[in-house]
C-alpha cells in the first residue's frame, strides 16, 4: 500500500502581533521576516523561529560610582530605544541580551563621566552626561540593529551624610545672605533716620534764626517807637529795660515749674577783666 500525505497535513499557521516583526527560518537558516498577521508555513520544513518588537523599549538602571572629589553616588538612568525595522536580523542574530549589553556600555559611559567631575559639577551637568551617554550608546549599539531614543539621567544620589552635609552648607548660606540683608535694612533705617533728623536740625535752625531776627527787629522797632516818644532817654536805657523785662520773664517762668532747679552764678568770674576795670578806675581817682 502507498501511502499519501496531502499538503494540508504538511501546513501549519502562526500569527504575528502588529508592531512585531517575526523572523522565519528554513532547516534552522534564516529565510526572511513575516509581517503582522497569519502566516502559513510548511511545517517542519519552516518555523518560527521568534518575533522582535518594534516597541519603544525602556531600560532602568542604577549604578554606584564615585566622583572626583571622593563622593559616591548613586546614579540612576533610564534608556529608551527600539528595534530598527530595516535592521531586524542584526537585532536578532548577533546579540544575544541586548539589555545586558546597553548595560554595560551604560556603567562605563557613566563611570567615565563622572571620575573627572566634582559633585557639584556632576550635579550641574547632567544634561551634559546624558548627551554624552545617548551618543555614545547610538554609536555602538546601531550596529546591532538598535537605535537610542533618549538616555536621561533620572536622579543623582550622594550619601545619606553627604546629604545632610550639603543642607548644613545651604542653610548656612541662607542664614548668612538673611543676615546681610537685615543689616543693609537696618543700615538703611538708620541712614535715613539721620537725614531725616539733619533735616529736622535744619529746619528748626532755619526756624529759630527766623524767630530772632522776628525778636530783634521787635526790640529795634520798641527802641525806636520808645526813644522818640519819651524825651531824655538814650537807646541804652531803652536796652536796659528790655533786658530787665526778659530777666523777670525767665524767672516767672521758672517759678512756674516746680521741679525747676537753678544755681545763680556771678555774672563775671573773670579775674583778668576785674583787674583792668580796678585799675582802670585807681586811674581815674587819680587823675582827679
Amino acid at each position: 500500500n502507498t501511502s499519501k500525505t496531502s499538503m494540508s497535513d504538511c501546513c501549519c499557521f502562526v500569527t504575528v502581533s502588529t508592531a512585531e516583526v517575526g523572523i522565519i527560518e528554513r532547516f534552522g537558516k534564516f529565510s526572511r521576516t513575516a509581517e503582522p498577521g497569519c502566516l502559513c508555513l510548511c511545517c517542519p520544513i519552516e518555523y518560527l523561529a521568534g518575533k522582535i518588537s518594534l516597541r519603544v523599549q525602556e531600560l532602568n538602571c542604577s549604578l554606584e560610582t564615585k566622583t572626583r572629589d571622593n563622593v559616591f553616588v548613586e546614579v540612576r538612568v533610564s534608556i529608551q530605544y527600539m528595534t530598527i525595522k530595516d535592521k531586524v536580523y542584526s537585532a536578532f542574530y548577533i546579540l544575544e541580551n541586548p539589555t545586558a549589553t546597553i548595560r554595560s556600555y551604560i556603567y562605563d559611559t557613566i563611570r567615565a563621566s563622572l571620575c573627572h567631575m566634582d559633585l557639584d559639577h556632576a550635579f550641574e551637568s547632567k544634561e551634559e552626561i546624558s548627551s554624552a551617554l545617548k551618543a555614545h550608546l547610538q554609536e555602538v549599539m546601531i550596529t546591532y540593529g538598535i537605535t537610542i531614543l533618549n538616555a536621561l539621567i533620572t536622579d543623582l544620589i550622594p550619601a545619606a551624610k553627604v546629604r545632610d552635609a550639603m543642607n548644613e552648607i545651604n542653610a548656612s548660606k541662607r542664614l548668612k545672605e538673611a543676615a546681610y540683608q537685615k543689616a543693609e535694612g537696618e543700615k538703611t533705617i538708620k541712614v535715613k533716620a539721620a537725614e531725616a533728623q539733619a533735616e529736622s536740625m535744619y529746619l528748626s535752625g532755619v526756624g529759630v534764626a527766623r524767630q530772632r531776627k522776628a525778636i530783634m527787629d521787635g526790640l529795634r522797632d520798641s527802641i525806636v517807637e520808645f526813644h522818640s516818644q519819651v524825651n531824655g532817654t538814650t537807646t541804652k536805657d531803652v536796652m536796659d529795660l528790655l533786658v530787665l523785662n526778659q530777666y523777670f520773664d525767665t524767672i516767672q517762668e521758672m517759678g512756674h515749674n516746680n521741679k525747676t532747679k537753678c544755681v545763680f552764678l556771678p555774672s563775671d568770674q573773670n579775674p583778668t577783666r576785674d583787674g583792668i576795670l580796678q585799675a582802670d578806675a585807681s586811674t581815674g581817682v587819680k587823675d582827679t
